[in-house]
């Protein structure tokens, strides 16, 4: 089923929606879901959440179906990371809060603002070779380890973090060229 027909279920309050967005987006909801959460139990209740989540707010229709869906996974795992750490009283976990206080990003209180530095942050990477791409994604968005980045791409662990740092050099002054204040 296309995107925009999975929209007009939703518009219609037809339940079927979360049985089309179940059948077409469930695998990456669950990839993405499972490589930040690493807890299966976890993860399939975040799922459920997400498919809550998307019939509380749609309409509006986004414009990229799939990109919202996985902003959202992602952020309701983000949550739930939250809360499991909440006790240790860790709050964002390591791998966030190491490129927050790296690139001294301060919290936006916009939405429109968090997409706009959202979209820098996407040319950005655009602009990068391949692995450092793949490599810095897995690292901020999947929140992987260190460890597992490097085994995955058969690099040492200081090659990873060298690469890191140097990605996060870059885009400093790439945001501050295009007049993000950091």
């Amino acid at each position: 089923m296309e995107d925009n027909e999975i929209i007009e279920l939703f518009a219609a309050r037809d339940e079927r929606a979360i049985a089309e967005v179940k059948a077409k987006y469930g695998g990456i909801c669950r990839s993405v879901a499972l490589s930040m959460l690493r807890d299966r139990e976890d993860a399939e209740e975040c799922i459920s959440d997400v498919y809550l989540i998307l019939w509380n707010k749609i309409p509006p229709a986004p414009e990229n179906l799939k990109a919202y869906i996985c902003r959202v996974t992602k952020n309701t795992c983000l949550k739930r990371i939250e809360y499991n750490s909440a006790a240790k009283r860790n709050g964002k976990p390591l791998s966030l809060s190491e490129l927050g206080e790296e690139l001294q990003i301060e919290e936006h209180s916009s939405q429109q603002s968090d997409m706009e530095l959202g979209e820098m942050i996407s040319s950005f990477l655009r602009l990068q070779k391949p692995e450092v791409r793949n490599v810095f994604l897995r690292r901020y968005w999947l929140m992987e380890s260190v460890e597992e980045i490097a085994c995955r791409f058969s690099f040492s662990k200081s090659k990873v973090k060298s690469m890191l740092f140097h990605t996060r050099s870059k885009l400093e002054k790439y945001l501050k060229k295009e007049g993000i204040d950091l």
